[in-house]
């Protein structure tokens, strides 16, 4: 991951997490050849269990793991765009020119 932060490269380390799995794997039970693995998240408002065997519980878990660092990085990425947008309104409203001042008098319309 990139330490220098910015838009681009958060967005470049994003892209670099190629599989990405929501979820939890957890042990079911313990089998005679080792414990029994299953995949659960949700997908459509229900909760899904899928088995994992057993050759593919470290890739299912590292693909949980990708998903977790893409939200934390999106999370960094949305900061950032906020702090830019605010300083770029914030410089905005400083830019602004103010109204010339007229060396007149207010007359002031009554309400009669």
């Amino acid at each position: 991951m990139n330490l220098n932060l910015t838009p681009q490269s958060i967005l470049h380390d994003i892209a670099q997490i190629q599989q990405l799995e929501r979820g939890t794997v957890s042990i079911i039970r313990q089998g005679p050849q080792g414990p029994y693995h299953n995949h659960q998240c949700y997908e459509h408002g229900r909760n899904v269990s899928r088995y994992v065997p057993p050759e593919q519980v470290a890739e299912v878990k590292a693909a949980i793991d990708g998903y977790h660092q893409v939200q934390e990085m999106m999370a960094q990425y949305v900061q950032l765009m906020v702090d830019k947008t605010r300083a770029e309104r914030a410089a905005a409203i400083k830019k602004k020119p103010l109204p010339p001042k007229s060396s007149l008098p207010k007359i002031r319309k009554s309400s009669a």
